[in-house]
């Protein structure tokens, strides 16, 4: 009979689907990823969560700007994070959603328990609420009087509301955060302790009535759940949990071992979660690990403050395991990391292209040229001990540290190992070998060898991609589990030498190139909409409304064919593809563009304009430029992207 395999359920935060990435966003979940794979190369049945979450007052306010329904505002940018997780290799068992329809349901079955068996009820709430952090604050947690968490001001709120008991589990929770090692890293306790529990732990307000976008309580329709109640529920939703009774997965899973995510919510899964997982009587999760913030010129990355770093721009330059080893590895366990365009593309060059693909490269390079790839087990002699020992102690090292999920150090253990390998190639002078002792210069290939199999089976749950190219060259599939980590565990290689791992990059000119794209980015980076704080202008002004603006429907339209109008030196008639359909347009480039320059083409098209008569052609909409002097540039998708998407 087969041994059942230990389960190991992690989870990343649910996003709050804003359409502006950052890096912050990509670290959390790689390094969930990380702890993944590693874990079930270990033998576990792993089940890796994240997703979205789509509701809340912010969300609906977004959406109205956008002039759109708050579930089409958020299916569009579902589809990115998606997309980025994808770009990044994240290999994530489920994606859940919050406006998943049995989410809902869920949810709206723990309130109901949780109002019947008294750990809910109705009053009214007065207080200060944070809007783009979805918080409730007592004026005491207040920072200069704003938000602790953002720094952004709160507002006066006063509504009916139901409240959750928290203040019934302060008791315990305070237990817990001070008894256990429920949380890490143990700076944070005091923390949640002192500025939330022993500060006095109010009810918590957990229903809003003032918005309407989010899951409406089922017995008191005027009321939408508290987002974070919403949020937080994810984690036992997915696994089938219905408000009622258990699933099949739940009795699998459940407890949670690990919680990852970033400090600034870490109060709400470790004060408010726990509580409400009590009052369900369901065990709490093992583990909540609260990382620091990846900064950007001493502050955290935040898109509001206009210090991010887009990891769409960095990814289709620098490759998916770039980034990721850059993640993994600049920030140190618990505390924040530093990021700059120098210290990113310095560590590609010197850990990535010069000491790992050095060492590849050249030991490929070696057994090519002087074994025709075949490397046998030899003899080691004492000169080989250290390598030999540091090979046999890497596993044991990298997996101490994953358990205690700290994947920098992991990643620095590796690193040592293959910077070791660099200096042996030195002392050894294989080139010298060759002309005095053939049987010697196999045995430390073959040391090489072993050292790179390790190394490189130990980088599959950091640098994937990467980690497969190396046992490639070795003509090895990735193993399914960590056994045989050790040296000498392979009797002949036939390997196969293979082209620089990474390339080695200018680091001026590409920091040159990153700099210059975020100034383009941040001058062009689109239509600024009204905030909601901003008073109403009229057209008087010159403005328009926001709801005037998103009556234009722009199309990405492709141009197949083209020609000159005649009679009239500036009209050129495109024949223009709209995803099914076809249009004709007339427009007024042709001292700028020729007709064979214009086709194959995709331009911004506006389509719901009144058609017109131009010189007998009737001209289905307008194409869209821009102008500087006697200059004039067709505006035009970043990227390739199908006919008839629709620009937003």
């Amino acid at each position: 009979m087969a041994e059942k395999k230990k389960k190991f359920y992690l989870t990343t935060p649910i996003y709050y689907p804003s359409g502006k990435w950052h890096l912050g966003h990509c670290y959390t979940t790689v390094y969930g990823d990380a702890i993944a794979r590693f874990k079930r190369m270990e033998g576990y049945d792993v089940f890796y969560l994240t997703g979205t979450d789509e509701h809340g007052q912010k969300i609906e306010k977004r959406a109205e700007e956008a002039g759109v329904t708050p579930k089409k505002f958020v299916d569009g940018l579902v589809k990115e994070i998606k997309e980025l997780w994808g770009m990044l290799d994240v290999s994530y068992t489920k994606f859940i959603r919050t406006t998943d329809d049995y989410h809902v349901k869920a949810v709206q079955n723990i309130f109901k328990r949780l109002y019947e068996q008294g750990d809910i009820y109705k009053s009214k709430y007065k207080g200060k609420y944070c809007t783009p952090c979805e918080a409730f604050w007592t004026e005491s947690q207040l920072v200069d009087g704003k938000c602790p968490d953002c720094g952004r001001e709160v507002q006066e709120a006063e509504e009916e509301s139901y409240f959750f008991r928290l203040s019934k589990y302060a008791p315990k929770v305070r237990k817990l955060l001070t008894e256990t090692d429920f949380l890490q890293p143990a700076s944070r306790v005091n923390e949640m302790v002192n500025n939330f529990i022993d500060a006095g732990l109010e009810d918590l307000a957990v229903s809003r009535t003032s918005f309407k976008w989010g899951i409406p309580v089922e017995f008191d329709r005027g009321h939408i759940v508290y987002v974070w109640v919403d949020a937080l529920s994810n984690y036992i939703t997915a696994l089938g949990y219905d408000g009622e009774k258990p699933s099949p997965d739940m009795k699998k899973y459940w407890p949670a071992n690990l919680h990852l995510m970033a400090k600034e919510i870490v109060r709400f899964h470790t004060i408010i979660w726990p509580s409400i997982l009590m009052a369900l009587d369901l065990p709490l999760p093992e583990k909540v690990v609260a990382h620091g913030w990846m900064q950007f010129n001493g502050d955290k990355m935040s898109k509001s403050k206009g210090n991010v770093v887009d990891p769409f721009d960095l990814l289709p330059r620098y490759g998916k395991d770039a980034l990721r080893y850059y993640l993994l590895r600049a920030m140190p366990f618990g505390a924040d990391g530093a990021y700059t365009n120098e210290t990113f593309l310095t560590r590609i060059n010197a850990d990535l292209c010069n000491d790992l693909g050095n060492l590849v490269r050249r030991t490929m390079k070696m057994n090519e040229q002087y074994f025709g790839g075949k490397i046998k087990k030899g003899v080691p002699e004492p000169a080989d001990s250290e390598m030999t020992e540091k090979i046999n102690a890497l596993y044991a090292g990298v997996k101490a540290d994953m358990d205690e999920y700290k994947p920098q150090c992991a990643l620095e253990k590796i690193f040592d190992l293959i910077g070791f390998a660099n200096k042996y190639i030195d002392l050894t002078k294989p080139w010298v070998l060759i002309k005095e002792d053939k049987v010697r210069l196999n045995e430390v290939l073959y040391v090489l060898t072993e050292a790179i199999r390790v190394a490189g089976t130990l980088l599959l749950p950091f640098i994937p991609s990467t980690g497969e190219k190396i046992l490639a060259s070795l003509k090895m599939a990735p193993p399914e589990t960590n056994a045989n980590l050790i040296y000498g565990k392979v009797a002949e290689y036939e390997t196969v030498a293979l082209d620089a791992l990474f390339p080695r990059l200018d680091v001026k000119k590409e920091t040159e190139e990153l700099v210059k794209l975020a100034e383009s980015k941040n001058k062009d980076g689109g239509v600024k909409t009204k905030n909601a704080e901003e008073s109403d202008v009229n057209e008087e002004n010159g403005y328009i409304s926001i709801d005037d603006f998103f009556k234009t429907k722009l199309l990405v339209a492709e141009v197949t064919a083209c020609e000159k109008v005649e009679k009239a030196d500036k009209l050129l008639k495109l024949t223009l593809k709209v995803g099914d359909e076809v249009r004709t347009v007339v427009s007024g480039i042709a001292k700028h563009y020729t007709p064979e320059e214009m086709v194959g083409k995709r331009v911004v098209l506006v389509s719901n304009l009144k058609p017109r008569n131009m010189r007998g052609i009737t001209s289905e909409g307008m194409i869209l430029c821009a102008s500087e002097g006697d200059k004039l540039v067709l505006v035009t998708p970043e990227a390739a992207i199908a006919s008839g998407a629709e620009v937003c």
